[in-house]
Order: structure tokens, then C-alpha cells, then sequence
């Protein structure tokens, strides 16, 4: 019988089926604001797939996951662990963060999935470094345990943002006088987008652009057809770096820091890759240090799914283990 899969986000739910092992199939994205829970997103999925009877499931989700009781970060779905269990009618439900997930699935992916930006090497079970921007910006990392990779479960997106220019300096002046803490993920995530551009519009004294949403923003930068969108762009790619460079010092991730989240491929072309990477080196005395760090981005479709079905199938594992 197969098991279920969820990767959810604060826009987009993600799921799919598997077996006992790392293989996925069955795909299906739906949007979150169409659907009142995630249960109700849970039964529509498994409708459209003909009713599978699951016996088990991996829910990967964007929010921190200590305890019973699960609230999103960026959107109303809230549940108890317990109860989706009962409710799903499975003896083993496994919850965790969605960029642990994203975490567990790099030693599964393969060098066609991965697309790397700038110099620097990729050391070998040395501590890597996993930063995405999407609706919020996440943020985790693996380490080498004898002869397994342990991820960490972090919310370091939520760190108080660190302006590098007087660009940056003034964005963060306009976004702080109407938050009351700006944090890394409040700029640097799809959000975030929008909050740079409308902060550039009222810096530069211009009226707001047509592009109003990050889609919209991604592309009018790549077309060249608002200069405010250019150089948001340009100002985000910039931010990922400084903040990507930070999270590569904190961890010493010679394993390289990997990005992935839907906002860097959306951007396509207008993300600024040779600024993105100037900024992940501009550390002052550690340049040298950063330089000899690789910058990978995620090409993978799902990653997370696989790395739910990894870590649900290393669950059922132990289970049996222990029995």
C-alpha cells in the first residue's frame, strides 16, 4: 500500500505518493488558498487519485514543528499532529519542517538537478548549508554523523535583517517604519519582492510600477520593462548573498550552501548571479575563506517530496527496529 507525501508552503501544497523507499509518483500542486485545511487539501488529493488507502505519511510543511499542535508561518492552516493521524487513518504520520525535508534530499540528488553559481568546491561530508527563498525564506543544513547526515531544524530566516549599502540601508528604513521587526525573510523571499519594490518606488520619489506581484515583478525585471523591478531584482540578489555568505560562515559549510525556494527560478535571468556570488565573498578578512565555498543552486523538481519519503522511510525503519 503506498504511503502519502505532503510538502506544503505558505502558497503552493505539494503531494504525492511512494513506496516504502525514495521513489515518488503521482505529483499533484495545489494552490493553499484554495482549500479551507490541510486536511480538506489532503481528502481533494487523494480523491483525485482514486481513493489509495495510505498506511502511512510524511507531511513536510513550512513552519516550525515542536510538539503536537502545527500553525504555518505564512498561512491560517493550523492542525494537531494526532488528530491528522487519526483522521488519515495512518499508524505512522511523520511531521517536520519543509526545509529539513529540502535537506534530506541533497545526498539524493544527482549533479543534472544542481546548477552551480560562481567558483568553489563542494567538500565531501563536510557541513552544508540550505537556504531558499519562496513565500518565506528557509533555512536548514546537514552534518555528517558517522555514516549518516543529520539535518537541521531551523527558523534562521527569521533573523533580523543585516543591511551591507546605503541601498539596503535605506530599504530598510522605509520597510522598518511599518514593521515593527524586519527579518532576513521579509525581504528576501517573494514578499519580499513586492516590499522592495514598493520601497525603491517611495526612495526614488516615482509612482508605483504596473508589476505588483512577485510574478509579475520576476517578469517585467527579465523583459527590462520597469526599472524599479531591474533593480529589485538586482538589490534581492544581492541580500541572498550577503545572507547566504553568513549562514556558509555560521556552519562552515565546506559542503557547499545550496539554494532552492521558487523565487530564484522565477526570477530566471534577472537574478543576478555574479552579484549574488560578489556578495556571498564580500566578508572582509574571510573573502579567501568564502571563496573556496561552492553555491549550488537546486534545480530538482520536488526536492522536498523525496526528502519527506527519505526521512518516512528511515521512521517505518526504526519502527520495525524496534519492534
Amino acid at each position: 500500500m503506498p504511503h502519502l507525501l505532503a510538502d506544503i508552503g505558505g502558497t503552493h501544497a505539494r503531494f504525492a505518493l511512494t513506496d516504502n523507499g525514495h521513489g515518488i509518483a503521482a505529483v499533484q500542486v495545489l494552490r493553499c488558498a484554495e482549500h479551507p485545511s490541510l486536511d480538506a487539501a489532503i481528502r481533494h488529493y487523494l480523491a483525485a487519485q482514486g481513493e489509495p488507502t495510505v498506511t502511512a505519511a510524511a507531511i513536510a510543511i513550512a513552519t516550525p514543528v515542536a510538539g503536537d499542535a502545527v500553525r504555518m508561518t505564512n498561512h491560517h492552516w493550523a492542525f494537531s499532529i494526532d488528530a491528522m493521524r487519526r483522521t488519515l487513518g495512518v499508524e505512522t504520520l511523520l511531521v517536520l519542517n519543509d526545509f529539513t525535508a529540502l535537506a534530506l534530499a541533497l545526498p539524493l540528488l544527482g549533479e543534472a538537478e544542481l546548477l552551480a553559481i560562481g567558483r568553489g568546491t563542494r567538500r565531501a561530508e563536510a557541513p552544508i548549508g540550505v537556504v531558499g527563498p519562496g513565500t518565506g525564506l528557509g533555512v536548514s543544513g546537514l552534518v555528517r554523523c558517522g555514516d549518516r547526515w543529520q539535518p537541521l531544524a531551523s527558523e534562521g530566516g527569521h533573523c533580523s535583517f543585516a543591511p551591507v549599502d546605503a541601498r539596503e540601508a535605506a530599504i530598510l528604513q522605509v520597510v522598518g517604519r511599518r514593521l515593527p521587526h524586519v527579518s532576513a525573510e521579509r525581504l528576501i523571499s517573494g514578499p519580499g519582492l513586492v516590499l522592495i519594490v514598493d520601497a525603491l518606488r517611495d526612495i526614488h520619489g516615482l509612482p508605483a510600477p504596473l508589476a505588483q506581484t512577485p510574478a509579475a515583478i520576476a517578469a517585467a525585471a527579465q523583459a527590462g520593462s520597469c526599472a524599479i523591478c531591474v533593480e529589485a531584482a538586482q538589490a534581492f540578489s544581492g541580500m541572498l548573498g550577503s545572507f547566504a555568505g553568513n549562514l556558509a560562515l555560521t556552519l562552515g559549510a565546506f559542503g557547499g550552501i545550496y539554494l532552492g525556494g521558487g523565487v530564484i527560478a522565477g526570477l530566471g535571468s534577472a537574478f543576478d548571479q555574479p552579484f549574488f556570488r560578489a556578495r556571498f565573498e564580500a566578508k572582509g578578512r574571510f573573502a579567501d575563506y568564502l571563496a573556496g565555498i561552492a553555491t549550488v543552486q537546486v534545480t530538482a523538481a520536488h526536492p522536498a517530496l523525496r526528502g519527506a519519503a527519505a526521512a518516512l522511510a528511515d521512521r517505518l525503519r526504526a519502527d520495525r527496529d524496534r519492534r
